[in-house]
């Protein structure tokens, strides 16, 4: 299989963020039969909903670049293991707050649409906090069945983003 670009989404509101996104990050580093190429600044959001109307903390957000030979399923394996070790348990509560969470956004120009995988990312153009970085890292990109970055920055419902440098290792 030739590598594939792969841009995957990082968010994190528990435990330390900047920590919990700068193991990730280190963790992406190591992946097997996989090149890191970018990451993104750090962005700062408001969590989106949660379903006991208690209010939860800051989410921090980036994006990272990979150059992957892994398989999509495989790469999603090896996402979910790293959310373990960093302490992310699956409870099925959709929007709940959690250390780590590792999306893969794009996988090369793919549209997979299985039982435990869609990419394109099904919410990707509406999500302000995934846009940003994500254009950031790649302004000429152009998601598969969506259009260019910009057109669905322009589309997207704004948010409030603070926006911080990626720490460097």
């Amino acid at each position: 299989m030739a590598d594939v670009i792969s841009y995957i989404g990082l968010g994190s509101n528990l435990e330390g963020p900047v920590q919990q996104l700068s193991n990730a990050l280190e963790a992406l580093r190591q992946l097997p039969q996989t090149t890191f190429v970018s990451c993104s600044s750090f962005y700062s959001s408001k969590a989106l909903t949660l379903n006991d109307d208690s209010v939860a903390p800051d989410y921090l957000n980036a994006v990272a670049v990979i150059e992957t030979g892994l398989d999509a399923v495989t790469l999603l394996d090896e996402l979910q293991a790293i959310e373990f070790s960093q302490g992310r348990r699956r409870d099925g509560e959709r929007w709940a707050s959690r250390p780590l969470d590792l999306d893969i956004l794009l996988y090369g120009n793919e549209s997979i649409a299985t039982e435990r995988l869609t990419v394109p990312h099904p919410e990707i153009c509406q999500r302000d906090f995934v846009l940003q970085p994500l254009a950031e890292v790649a302004p000429e990109l152009v998601i598969t069945g969506q259009g260019s970055i910009s057109s669905c920055l322009d589309a997207c419902p704004k948010m409030i983003l603070e926006k911080s440098p990626c720490p460097k290792r």
